[in-house]
């Protein structure tokens, strides 16, 4: 069977993080976004991975190459992210029999792989409240309707965006367009729900990453599940504690104190005297330095925190540099959800503790103080002693 990967979209509520990279890449634990999709379609034995791919395409096929695990990788492009069926009706050249959808931007549980095999399904995750979703009804395990978003939710079971399709739905996919402009597999869905009998296969957890805050909340789910592992190089005076992983390559100094789960990436150093906690992602080549506390927090390639500074419950992009002194804030005064700015309207994180969103290439001046929920976009600088209270 022949898996889809869906992984040509901009990821514009990723913002600055996606300016130049795209968001099925971002990092999650030791890899990719994407790669968890693409671990989870290998691991249920699929024939083939076939790769959709558009914006930043170098990046992902980069990766990839010609094949992945021991799986031949094949990739197609959507030129314009015109929708979701119309992103499989690029690779419909390439299919040949039944095939599986997975969105490169979810993350899936081990159940996913019921989710392979034994004909037409979809995934499902029961949810609070489904009124944001595609929404099934049920007879046993067989799913009789789908419908978007509803005000009335005849179940309390959503649709989490992954497929296994007859062969017959390859002729499906030229839908009308939906009422925001786009091409939706759901419709290609809703056809074969009336003509196959589909099977509902349900997942207990399973997270779409589409906000800086589910990248970090993506991260703490992969990061909870390390085993402890030593391959790099750790002071004989710094203290390791529960289930951290410090990869060949990584170096953490004198005095430093890691507790996990972390995850420490080739390359990178830690300390002296640091210290990092909570599962937090510190990423290929980064620097965290003399007497620097990082929370919860994703870091990505290349970016130095080197003195004298606290982040908690961030997320920084690549080559960002923060200034000696710079102090992040994770917690509002008044104890609400931390608000962000996504494409240009203030939501709620949902989280009590956020702190901010640094895209590539930010640099800091010393002794700036960033305020919960500030976006600091490509290439940002703060002026030494400033305090940000807006994003820039």
């Amino acid at each position: 069977m022949q898996a889809v990967l869906l992984a040509a979209g901009q990821g514009t509520r990723m913002r600055p993080l996606t300016d130049a990279l795209p968001k099925p890449m971002v990092p999650v634990a030791d890899r990719p976004l994407v790669a968890h999709a693409a671990d989870a379609a290998v691991d249920a034995g699929v024939s083939e991975l076939i790769v959709v791919v558009g914006y930043e395409r170098d990046a992902i096929t980069s990766y990839f190459g010609e094949s992945y695990r021991g799986v031949p990788v094949t990739f197609v492009t959507q030129s314009e992210q015109r929708g979701t069926a119309d992103a499989v009706r690029a690779a419909a050249p390439e299919l040949d029999g039944e095939f599986v959808v997975l969105n490169g931007d979810n993350l899936y549980d081990e159940g996913i792989e019921g989710l392979f095999g034994d004909g037409p399904a979809i995934a499902a995750i029961e949810v609070e409240d489904p009124t944001s979703y595609g929404v099934l009804s049920t007879a046993g395990e067989t799913v009789t309707d789908i419908v978007e978003k509803p005000a009335d939710p005849p179940s309390k079971l959503a649709n989490a965006g992954a497929y296994q399709f007859p062969a017959a739905a390859i002729e499906y996919l030229d839908v009308p367009k939906s009422e925001r402009g786009e091409y939706e597999l759901t419709d290609v869905l809703a056809r074969v729900i009336d003509e196959f009998d589909v099977r509902a296969v349900e997942l207990d957890r399973w997270l779409d990453v589409g906000r800086p805050w589910e990248l970090l909340e993506a991260n703490e789910w992969r990061l909870g599940e390390l085993d402890r592992r030593i391959d790099g190089s750790v002071a004989d005076s710094a203290t390791i504690r529960g289930p951290v992983v410090v990869e060949e390559g990584a170096t953490v100094e004198p005095g430093t104190v890691v507790e996990g789960p972390a995850l420490i990436r080739s390359g990178a150093t830690v300390g002296p005297n640091a210290y990092v906690r909570g599962r937090t992602l510190l990423a290929e080549n980064t620097k965290v330095g003399q007497s620097v506390e990082i929370k919860n927090s994703v870091i990505m390639a290349d970016s130095s925190v080197p003195h004298l500074s606290y982040v908690g419950d961030s997320v920084l992009g690549r080559d960002v540099n923060f200034g000696a002194g710079t102090n992040v804030a994770n917690l509002r005064h008044d104890d609400a959800d931390v608000r962000v700015t996504v494409k240009g309207d203030r939501v709620s994180t949902g989280r009590r503790k956020f702190g901010v969103v640094a895209g590539d290439r930010v640099k800091t001046g010393i002794n700036t103080s960033l305020n919960p929920g500030v976006v600091l976009s490509t290439g940002a600088r703060t002026k030494p002693g400033e305090s940000v209270f807006e994003d820039r």
